[in-house]
């Protein structure tokens, strides 16, 4: 198991009267390039929040529309020291974002600014500036518009991903403001002003008058007891892909030897520190597939046994399969923090000492496999929208009597350190200088395009005294790992 993962998404929980805005004619299926700006902001005349103990969770119904083509961010980082560059991928060509536009690949910096101007003597105005992630819970509002999206739902990422993409179908809305903190103000009536940066502004082809949207907002006093904590709207999908109904016949093998694979790679270990002890050395750690293919693994139940034989399936570029090959086992793990089907060898978890010799190895060894961590979603075969990207998605129960767990490209799969076994014991460890060792597909049981970047060293030094251990992290480049949780 691991953590929860984090968004950055713009969450609706007071739908705007869409049917408001103003339709385009459908004419064609695919609208032409748009002659003017990339897109139209818009508010709705008045919005209505609840506030609890002056505390308001509302997105003000703010929405940006992609007109006539669509709105689409590519950002990457050419390595751990180099800042992030931005570009909007426009029907003209590429036009690189004003340096800065990016510290994480959380969404736009300092994007929206917010003034909340209160119609009630005395009271003061508020005026913030707020991130903004395009990869918000959008909507279709004309009909001639696509029928899907392809772009992500919500901006995730890991302190050391490497490339994201933002986007906003043509035809379609999605929230500007995050709802990842509430605003600051309790009943009332005010006049709110949101401006889009002047940076932005100017970047997309917005005037002024065209950057700005103002509405009535009314908030009334929350009537429920958990106010603060309005229930948000998961970013979680559901796991839709199953495993075959029986498990494979024939000879295993791939009909296309040179056709895709998934590549297995490894991130520096994170999240670094010593249990309250000091006896303990925990970390987080992330595997991600930067193939051009997903790494998908059937397990079917062995039968009377708490054991699944896994099998790793191969599929050709239009996704068709082309072969099998079996791959170990899967186990039932019923731990409390864990109760649920885990893929042995999926990674490995070692404390190096200054030679690079293993002083000590995790006892986390088996792994259930979900996409929990947008790391690049740039590289060619990437799936912008995975199904399975939490626990409750892909890693059963016990009644399971067969499985399917997949890491697509572009992603990883992350354990944060409170998770059980995902530490190393160091108190009998000299101080000195060690290394955290994370080693996907340690026994080379799965079949991926290579296994000479499988391997990641995270340098550390212990010191204090035995009753006060301490614990040095080296950095990594210009990444900077306090506040990660994937909110802007």
């Amino acid at each position: 198991m691991r953590r929860t993962p984090l968004v950055s998404a713009a969450i609706a929980l007071l739908a705007p009267l869409l049917a408001t805005l103003p339709s385009a004619s459908a004419t064609a299926e695919e609208p032409a390039a748009p002659a003017g700006p990339a897109f139209s902001l818009w508010a709705p005349q008045q919005v209505t929040g609840y506030a609890y103990r002056n505390r308001t969770w509302t997105d003000l119904g703010i929405r940006m529309i992609a007109e006539g083509a669509p709105l689409e961010l590519w950002s990457s980082r050419a390595s751990y020291d180099d800042p992030i560059q931005t570009v909007w991928r426009s029907p003209d060509g590429d036009v690189a974002l004003p340096e800065g536009s990016m510290s994480t690949f959380s969404g736009l910096d300092r994007f929206l600014k917010i003034t909340i101007n209160p119609k009630k003597p005395g009271q003061k105005d508020l005026t913030m500036v707020r991130k903004g992630c395009l990869n918000g819970y959008s909507e279709r509002v004309r009909p001639d518009a696509p029928a899907r999206s392809p772009y992500p739902v919500g901006c995730w990422y890991n302190p050391y991903s490497l490339g994201s993409v933002q986007g906003i179908q043509t035809g379609w809305a999605t929230p500007v403001l995050t709802q990842d903190r509430p605003l600051r103000i309790g009943p009332g009536r005010y006049t709110v002003t949101a401006t889009i940066q002047p940076q932005y502004a100017e970047a997309f082809g917005l005037t002024p008058e065209q950057a700005t949207r103002t509405t009535r907002l009314t908030v009334v006093k929350e009537g429920g007891s958990d106010g603060e904590g309005v229930a948000q709207a998961s970013p979680v999908g559901r796991h839709t892909e199953r495993p075959a109904p029986h498990r494979p016949t024939g000879a295993p093998g791939r009909t296309d030897t040179d056709g895709p694979e998934p590549d297995l790679r490894s991130l520096p270990a994170w999240g670094i520190s010593l249990s309250p002890n000091g006896k303990y050395l925990r970390f987080s750690a992330t595997v991600w597939n930067a193939g051009d293919s997903p790494l998908v693994v059937d397990g079917f139940r062995r039968e009377g046994e708490d054991l699944m034989d896994a099998y790793q399936y191969f599929f050709d570029a239009d996704g068709n399969q082309t072969g099998y090959e079996p791959v170990g086992s899967l186990e039932w793990d019923a731990r409390p923090s864990h109760s649920h089907w885990h893929f042995e060898d999926f990674a490995r978890y070692s404390l190096l000492d200054a030679s690079k010799t293993e002083v000590s190895r995790s006892k986390k060894e088996a792994f259930c496999l979900a996409n929990t961590d947008s790391v690049d979603l740039t590289v060619p075969a990437a799936d912008w929208r995975p199904e399975n990207t939490d626990l409750s998605t892909s890693c059963g129960d016990y009644s399971s009597l067969s499985i399917r767990e997949v890491l697509v490209a572009g992603w990883g799969d992350t354990y944060t350190q409170y998770r059980a076994g995902q530490s190393f014991p160091v108190a009998d460890l000299p101080n000195g200088v060690y290394y955290v060792s994370v080693d996907a597909n340690p026994e080379d049981r799965l079949v991926e395009a290579s296994t000479d970047n499988n391997e990641s060293l995270r340098k550390i030094r212990l010191g204090g005294t035995a009753k006060h251990r301490t614990v040095t992290v080296s950095q990594v480049g210009v990444i900077t790992e306090e506040g990660y949780g994937g909110v802007g």
